[in-house]
């Protein structure tokens, strides 16, 4: 008996002393193990909540902007407006938590306003796609443009032979020309279909040219000027603009352009002429036309293509195309003020391409920058009964730089303005365009 209580009290002495010693588990801490655990899986569970709140407001906000792109489109293939549609609060019953969260981050929280800020980011390539005729909207779309150029052109006429090969015997005289035209365009355009626009353009020209002609009455150092003026209806032109391809993925929307020019403008053939100075055996040295003309004077048919492409923030574009001039026959083609002869007249066909870039810096306001350059080969002149003579000096490059600013004035008026910059001679020396089309 005294052996077994002795081991008894062994055995308590030395679970107490592992207990003391911290090597034998509590009763407190047996239970602390368990809600250490179920913390660290409610901060999981939290976790992958918040990661499932924040992927599911994403693809709410993908629903609506789709959602109004389908209606927008359908509403335009019907020809009626867009209208906002409720919220899909159906999808789950914190919808409309969810819906605010993503409104106050600044996504639409609704289809109106999903289609107003899809509406706001295609204003301007809008803008600039109508300007490179790539605007295919099923509207009327009327615009009113005022053009102003400036042309200054100094040429070195010589009159006599070299001596020796160094010494110049004979007349030398400067002729200058100066010219002012202010065009003002009436164009309209008509959406027939989303695939194909017809235009018209109507000008008015008024023009002002100034003449200078060194070695007035022999003498190197007299100057004579003389100043003609000249207004009316230009060349009209109609055209038409088809889609070819609209743009998707890598490639552009690319526009199929043809157009025909009627000669409606004042032809620059058989006018009056004013003699300005004879020699003193009654050669003209010095004439001038008695009015400028408003046109070319021949039917003019054009192909080109045109094309976009949207890359945010920046918008390029490009085209390219080919003039066709027809032969009309005058009854005067001579450039003698006092002898007439009737014949045909051939201008020269012309290639012309330019490109350039835009950027939108905001839904209404876009910059651009672009070349474009106009290359005619030599015209050519045949009078009754003759050969066909190429007329020397006819033949012409115009290549222009531009600068241009495109601003939503209101939701159907843009503000258009244009800078353009002459780097070849044939080209005016600066031109300036503004023009505002407004879509009823």
């Amino acid at each position: 008996m005294i052996r077994q209580g002795g081991a008894s009290s062994a055995r308590f002495l030395y679970l107490a002393a592992l207990a003391a010693g911290g090597l034998w588990p509590t009763a407190a801490a047996a239970q602390d193990a368990p809600a250490a655990a179920t913390q660290a899986e409610i901060r999981t569970l939290l976790a992958q909540l918040e990661a499932l709140k924040a992927s599911y407001a994403v693809e709410v906000r993908k629903l609506r902007e789709l959602d109004a792109q389908v209606q927008a489109l359908q509403g335009r293939i019907a020809g009626t407006p867009t209208q906002g549609n409720p919220s899909p609060a159906t999808l789950d019953g914190q919808s409309g938590q969810v819906a605010s969260g993503v409104a106050q981050e600044g996504y639409a929280s609704t289809a109106t306003e999903a289609e107003q800020a899809q509406a706001n980011v295609r204003r301007s390539v809008d803008d600039v796609k109508q300007q490179q005729s790539a605007l295919f909207n099923g509207k009327l779309t009327i615009e009113n443009g005022v053009t102003y150029a400036r042309y200054d052109r100094k040429q070195l006429t010589l009159n006599g032979f070299l001596a020796l090969d160094a010494i110049f015997l004979g007349n030398i005289a400067i002729e200058n020309v100066e010219s002012d035209s202010l065009t003002y365009n009436f164009a309209a355009r008509w959406g027939v279909s989303p695939r194909l626009t017809l235009s018209a353009d109507v000008p008015y020209i008024l023009r002002k040219t100034i003449y200078q002609k060194g070695g007035a009455g022999g003498s190197a150092a007299a100057v004579a000027q003389e100043e003609t003026t000249g207004g009316g209806i230009g060349d009209i032109t109609l055209g038409a603009n088809y889609r070819l391809f609209a743009e998707s993925g890598w490639r552009p929307e690319t526009v199929l352009t043809a157009s025909i020019t009627a000669p409606t403008g004042r032809e620059p053939y058989g006018m009056d002429w004013r003699v300005i100075e004879r020699d003193n055996d009654d050669f003209i040295r010095f004439a001038v036309p008695a009015e400028q003309p408003t046109g070319n004077g021949v039917w003019q048919a054009g192909l080109g293509l045109s094309m976009v492409k949207a890359t945010d923030p920046a918008i390029l574009f490009g085209n390219i195309g080919f003039t066709h001039s027809f032969q009309r026959s005058f009854d005067d083609i001579d450039s003698d003020p006092e002898t007439t002869n009737p014949g045909r007249v051939a201008l020269g066909n012309a290639f012309y391409f330019g490109a350039g870039v835009a950027f939108a810096f905001n839904e209404r306001t876009s910059l651009s920058i672009s070349f474009s350059d106009r290359m005619a080969a030599r015209a050519r002149t045949r009078y009754a009964g003759s050969d066909w003579i190429k007329i020397v000096g006819s033949d012409a490059n115009a290549g222009t730089l531009n600068f241009g600013v495109t601003h939503a004035l209101s939701p159907k008026a843009t503000f258009v303005g244009v800078l353009g910059i002459g780097v070849t001679p044939d080209a005016p020396d600066f031109s300036l365009l503004v023009k505002i089309p407004y879509m009823l």
